[in-house]
């Protein structure tokens, strides 16, 4: 393949060639001059990132016929022979393929003879992480005892799956991404040695996709370079990668921020018509507002965002955003992304999502009129004018919402002229549900029973379906009645999940097996419960006042006229 070809070609053959990696290189380079190095190296980091092929340019160093040097010269016989892997002393060993006990006995046995061709026997076990328990024990004991001329060179993308046993006795480098400049540096100086024309925008584009993976950059552009030709442009690389332009998600956040979720539709549609896989949409989407959001408040804040190649456009292009609102964007795509994770239907989760941001607006701030841009466009008024009535009532009725006032109806306007009895009202408002009837049936015998078989419950759920479980298990159960389960929630993400029909209906039924009598399943925030028992617990009178109302007892005028017949010292108030 062309690819491995140019990987080949522009593959370093010195520590100075390694990109990205100077506190490696320096440091190896500085312990060949000084002649101080140890028999065991680690080599870790993300893969493509040169720990191979350092370990490659290491074993020249030590055995350079000029050295051991600081740099392998790569002319001698020696350095030519390891770069073509023809010296029996420097041996590169796959991990992955030869993980049993018998091949590292195999390597214990022949450390003991001494190089026959070079000055030291160098061994690299790549992705050394692979290896099994027993091997890595049979791999310690030669660690522990190491002959004079033998090195070993562990490299692995892993560490944390090396017994701490093995780490100990290495020489521990820890590789880095590439940064993003280097990365491009470096494709320009490829191509410019090609005689490849490249678009800075291009090399920038594959230099991100490559995900700090030097090696991945290298294929990538080779790919390219066998389809485009001799020019590279950022269109072409587009298309071929199936990336998504900046272009496109700019239209997308146009229709998102005019509230238009017709337009919006046009460009997902347009996206999936492409061949764009709607997990990569939600996912550029999601950084694309992470820039946004970067720019409006992080000075100079082009440095931290890669992405984005004319800083002034893109600035003018999220102008209609705000702070509250970049956040809102980025909470609402990151749940869907967690949805879309388990979903048969990730368009449709995609979807919703972008729909999700065209009809809402972050707490605190004053929505833009839903589609009223598209009403005008189409010239229907009447459309228009609906459209503003709309949002003046949904403005009206949050801010009703938030001021715990409920809506007006036959036993609100008896009461309205009662001081206020408490903020647990409102609290369950913002539920979705009243939590006041359930208060008395915190300590009830159905509810005793629901706690003492809730593990059963947990249980049974799990076996019948595991995702359910994973929602489940954060809920609580803080009361029940004779026909009614309440379940109290730390996360909201989990409530709502647990909320769907299919959901809600697979634990209602394994809860009235396990109970002998069906409960319906209701659902509320943790935090919200918890408010609404503080707020009972302050106000013991008020609601003692209100329950005698209600049955008929007594009240204050009853324990006056009390008082006034028999005298204040034969009186007894009790609760």
């Amino acid at each position: 393949m062309a690819h491995i070809a140019l990987y080949r070609t522009w593959r370093p053959q010195a520590f100075r060639d390694i990109v990205g990696q100077k506190h490696i290189t320096q440091t190896l380079q500085n312990s060949l001059r000084d002649g101080r190095l140890t028999h065991a190296y680690l080599f870790n980091g993300p893969r493509g990132t040169g720990k191979t092929t350092a370990a490659k340019i290491l074993a020249k160093a030590v055995n350079c016929e000029r050295g051991p040097a600081e740099e392998p010269c790569n002319e001698c016989s020696a350095c030519r022979r390891i770069t073509e892997g023809a010296v029996m002393d420097v041996v590169e060993i796959d991990a992955a393929s030869n993980r049993g006990v018998e091949e590292i006995r195999d390597i214990r046995e022949k450390v003991k003879y001494a190089p026959t061709e070079v000055r030291h026997k160098v061994y690299i076990i790549d992705e050394v992480h692979m290896l099994t328990t027993e091997a890595f024990n049979a791999l310690l004991k030669t660690l522990e005892e190491p002959p004079a001329h033998v090195m070993f060179i562990l490299a692995t993308t892993e560490p944390h799956k090396l017994p701490a046993t093995i780490i100990s006795r290495c020489q521990r480098f820890d590789f880095r991404r590439v940064p993003l400049d280097e990365q491009v540096s470096r494709l320009t100086y490829i191509c410019s040695q090609e005689n490849v024309n490249a678009e800075n925008e291009a090399l920038q584009y594959v230099a991100r996709l490559s995900d700090g993976g030097m090696r991945d950059a290298l294929s990538l552009l080779d790919q390219i370079i066998a389809y485009t030709g001799n020019d590279v442009t950022l269109q072409e690389v587009l298309a071929i990668t199936g990336g998504i332009g900046l272009e496109q998600f700019g239209r997308l956040a146009e229709a998102v921020a005019g509230r238009d979720a017709g337009a919006a539709l046009e460009c997902i549609e347009l996206l999936m018509q492409e061949g764009k896989s709607a997990e990569k949409c939600m996912e550029n989407l999601i950084d694309y507002f992470r820039d946004a959001l970067m720019l409006r408040l992080v000075p100079n804040a082009e440095e931290w965002t890669d992405r984005i190649t004319d800083p002034g456009a893109f600035r003018a292009m999220i102008g209609s955003f705000s702070s509250d609102h970049l956040f809102h964007i980025i909470d609402v795509l990151n749940h869907y992304q967690t949805e879309m994770k388990y979903s048969a239907q990730p368009q449709t989760i995609f979807e919703v999502a972008v729909l999700k941001l065209c009809s809402s607006s972050p707490a605190g701030s004053v929505p833009v009129e839903p589609q009223q841009g598209a009403a005008e466009k189409s010239g229907d008024p009447e459309v228009a004018a609906l459209n503003r009535k709309i949002t003046q009532l949904e403005q009206k009725l949050d801010q009703l919402l938030k001021s715990g006032v409920a809506p007006a109806g036959k036993e609100s306007s008896q009461r309205s002229a009662a001081p206020p009895r408490s903020t647990s009202s409102s609290v369950a408002m913002k539920a979705g549900i009243k939590l006041d009837p359930y208060l008395p049936h915190a300590e009830s015998p159905t509810h005793k029973q629901v706690l003492s078989k809730w593990g059963q419950v947990l249980q049974q759920v799990k076996e019948r379906k595991i995702m359910v479980h994973a929602w489940l298990v954060d809920g609580e159960p803080v009361a029940a009645s004779e026909d009614t389960l309440l379940l109290a929630f730390k996360s909201a993400m989990h409530r709502e999940t647990t909320e769907r029909p299919a959901h809600k209906e697979l634990i209602e039924q394994v809860i009235s097996e396990l109970l002998g009598s069906p409960l319906r399943l209701v659902t509320a925030m943790l935090k919200d419960w918890k408010a609404a028992q503080a707020d009972t617990a302050e106000q013991p009178e008020v609601m003692r006042m209100e329950s005698q109302e209600a049955a008929g007892q007594p009240g204050d005028d009853v324990v006056d006229e009390a008082i006034k017949l028999f005298g204040q010292d034969l009186v007894v108030i009790k609760e």
